[in-house]
């Protein structure tokens, strides 16, 4: 392994996207991209176009940013009120637009972002629009600035399109949540099958991508809340290595784990727009993107996911062999015990992060008076009461406690272990498990049915993960998480850009009201 630049993958992941790896556009538009088709025009299929192919066309003058961004508004208002995914659109997006269409044409187009629509997470800082974290708490006075993260994609010239909905509180708040749902924007529904959860708390990031309502969104994850919404709404998310993406600004549950992320369609987008976020910073990976032959992958099936999503495993190692890659089976060590101690650490965390985040806006101005203003607040608890795990944290030692940076140090020491160990024993380029079970039916009174231990390795030490689409349970998308090694953002981006290839896994929702019992768990 040798260090090799995000700007050195992106650059041979385009090339591979513009020859023949990523998924090409359908022959025939659907519409002009007011109704369910998702074209904006001819040969632009918002549902398969990459970003080096729409800034192949923006280059030769065939397309506009602002008729892309137009494209995408029309279909925001035409395809969102089925899924409830966009809390609001940027009213300045098609200003935006405008002024990358001029830089466009003077030739002084900023990168590959420039001019692409993206959606933001509603607990991303946004100047001039709200962030609520999905509560009523924070829907007053928009935030004065920009999360850090927004001012890189801003610079890079990208259409600030709007913001999604998101478990409240980044499904921090209550002891059973219903993710995707939250007081501000009320429930989010996954675009395959509508009356199944999105997986949260990306949840409106995650759902927003499968219909084809922006080119690319940001997620955050401290658990999960990337990769889980990206393998159920059956589209890719990477959660990057902690603090390799700036965290300034975005509604925190712990500095130690807390990451914001890309999610988009296909991996290519993903990495480019990985490469504005971080800035292009450099990161540890092969020489040559995209090969699967020689690569060495340990399957962590996690058979407790059910015989269906083991299946699909079963079929996706399978594929890879044939590929040319060696898929052994490994199951990593120690997840009793991260599992036993995550929870009480994030507990300590969340109650001095937030504390320091709400100092900075309008509204209550700790965690005492932010439950304060649940309990007095009735919307607050239209689909759950609780706030149990605001109330522990409230209680819980502070990070000084030395009984906390024991619980912390051990979580760091075995979760970076228990990759580290697994990869070096068995020699492995990555490990590579199932993102997600079928989706569950969304049940406010029942709540979410979501353990999955897949996302905590790797959340946990800080390290990087991808979830590519892998293949599906009836209707329901199933994802392949990838993890690997500290700072192996690219290395682990390109192989999953292999991966995605070789799969060849996703296919558009089909907005089905429901369907049959067996995919439920």
């Amino acid at each position: 392994m040798r260090k090799r630049s995000l700007a050195t993958l992106s650059a041979a992941l385009v090339v591979g996207s513009l020859c023949a790896g990523a998924p090409q556009p359908r022959a025939e538009a659907a519409d002009s991209g007011g109704g369910t088709g998702s074209s904006t025009g001819p040969g632009v299929d918002l549902d398969t176009v990459t970003i080096p192919e729409l800034q192949a066309r923006m280059a030769d003058g065939s397309l506009t940013s602002s008729a892309l961004t137009s494209a995408y508004l029309r279909r925001i208002k035409a395809i969102d009120p089925t899924i409830h995914a966009v809390l609001r659109t940027d009213p300045t997006a098609l200003r935006q637009a405008a002024a990358s269409d001029t830089r466009h044409r003077h030739g002084a187009a900023r990168g590959p972002l420039d001019g692409i629509p993206v959606l933001l997470k509603d607990n991303v800082n946004t100047r001039g629009l709200p962030t609520t974290a999905g509560s009523l708490a924070l829907a007053g006075s928009p935030p004065d600035t920009d999360a850090a993260l927004v001012t890189r994609l801003r610079d890079a010239g990208a259409v600030i399109l709007g913001k999604t909905n998101l478990s409240e509180w980044a499904n921090f708040r209550a002891a059973k949540p219903t993710s995707g749902w939250s007081a501000v924007g009320g429930q989010t529904n996954n675009p395959y099958v509508l009356d199944r959860n999105p997986c949260g708390s990306s949840a409106g990031s995650g759902a927003a991508l499968a219909a084809s309502l922006a080119q690319v969104a940001i997620g955050t994850e401290t658990d999960g809340s990337i990769v889980c919404p990206a393998g159920m709404n059956g589209v890719v998310g990477h959660k990057p290595s902690l603090g390799l993406v700036s965290q300034a600004g975005v509604v925190p549950i712990s500095a130690e784990q807390d990451t914001a992320g890309p999610m988009a369609r296909n991996v290519i987008d993903t990495a480019l727009t990985f490469s504005v976020l971080s800035g292009g910073r450099t990161a540890d990976g092969p020489t040559s993107p995209g090969a699967l032959r020689g690569k060495r992958i340990g399957l962590w099936r996690l058979p407790s996911l059910g015989p269906e999503v083991d299946a699909v495993m079963t079929r996706t190692a399978k594929r890879l062999r044939t590929a040319g890659a060696e898929v052994v089976e490994v199951t990593p060590p120690y997840q009793q015990r991260l599992s036993e101690l995550e929870f009480p650490a994030l507990l300590s965390e969340f109650h001095r992060d937030i504390d320091a985040y709400l100092a900075t806006r309008e509204g209550p101005r700790n965690l005492a008076e932010l439950i304060g203003f649940n309990r007095a607040h009735p919307a607050e608890q239209t689909c759950f009461a609780g706030q149990e795990l605001f109330e522990q944290a409230l209680a819980a030692p502070a990070t000084t406690d030395p009984e906390y940076r024991a619980m912390r140090a051990e979580l760091t020491d075995l979760s970076r272990r228990s990759i580290d160990e697994t990869m070096a024993t068995h020699h492995l380029d990555a490990i590579a498990s199932p993102t997600n079970p079928p989706a569950w039916t969304t049940d406010c009174a029942r709540g979410d049915n979501d353990v999955i231990p897949s996302s905590t390795p790797a959340a946990v030490a800080g390290y990087p993960s991808l979830s590519v689409p892998a293949g599906f349970v009836d209707e329901l998308p199933v994802g392949l998480l990838l993890m690997a090694g500290d700072h192996e953002d690219t290395g682990l981006l390109s192989l999953g850009a292999a991966v995605e290839r070789r799969l060849h896994a996703w296919r558009a929702p089909r907005y089905l009201p429901s369907v049959g019992t067996g995919a439920s768990r």
